[in-house]
């Protein structure tokens, strides 16, 4: 097997778009806003991603039918003239090794200068390692003046954050965009880092929808936060009551 096989279902011919990347890392943040913008805005799938530096496994639907894990490429066309077209990299996984970060990071830029991307757009989590009721949304981009451009959507570009950089193809897209000529921008959310946190990519997607001036509904991601946030409820009550129970079963011993 090559190295990377990128399978074309057909070549879209775009105007001007921006390239935006959500794949799995902290929380999920960034794979949960880029899914659900793919669904709302109803992305057309363009192509397939095989690589060798993804995990060798394949994925098992509720059909018992597999398929080799992937990365997908996805485009929409804008309808509005102060809209940007956008090219959407989603998909199961990131590579596995330093080498195959590089390797897949690379030829997804390679991929974007073809297709006349002029800027990139990474979303991801922050993991600061609490529950987090009302996350901000932190950036880091590739100059200065996108630092001054984006900071007016509410995006918060704070001194040393993140302090240990951006790891993964959140932080090489940018890294490796820019050695091109393609700036571009990581927007992260505050999350826990414990759970998959809807809460934080709705707070990443208000604010990109905003940069990218399109209008989408949140309620399937309202709906997995209510679902992850009784979930903690009830691990907490469970505790309590471990807690209570233990206490009582101390008394009793003494």
């Amino acid at each position: 097997m090559e190295p990377i096989i990128i399978k074309y279902s057909m070549h879209p011919d775009l105007d001007n778009p921006v390239l935006l990347e959500g794949l799995p890392g902290v929380g999920n943040v960034g794979k949960l806003a880029a899914d659900h913008l793919v669904d709302e805005l109803k992305a057309t799938k363009f192509a397939t991603i095989y690589s060798r530096f993804l995990p060798p496994q394949v994925i098992v639907d509720d059909d018992s039918v597999v398929r080799l894990v992937d990365n997908s490429l996805y485009f929409w066309r804008s309808s509005k003239p102060w809209q940007h077209d956008i090219i959407f990299l989603v998909g199961d996984f990131q590579g596995i090794t330093p080498e195959g970060q590089y390797e897949l990071a690379m030829a997804v830029i390679e991929l974007a200068e073809e297709m006349g991307v002029n800027r990139i757009y990474t979303l991801g989590g922050y993991g600061i390692g609490k529950i987090v009721q009302e996350p901000r949304v932190l950036g880091a981009a590739t100059d200065i003046s996108i630092v001054e451009e984006l900071s007016e959507y509410g995006l918060e570009f704070s001194r040393g954050d993140p302090g240990s950089g951006i790891v993964g193809a959140s932080g090489l897209l940018l890294g490796l965009g820019k050695t091109r000529g393609i700036n571009g921008t990581c927007l992260m959310g505050e999350t826990s880092g414990y759970f998959v946190d809807p809460a934080a990519a709705k707070a990443v997607l208000q604010i990109l929808t905003k940069i990218l001036k399109v209008d989408i509904e949140y309620q399937k991601l309202v709906d997995k936060a209510t679902q992850i946030e009784d979930f903690h409820a009830s691990i907490l009550k469970d505790l309590e009551q471990s807690v209570e129970k233990g206490s009582k079963d101390l008394n009793y011993i003494g």
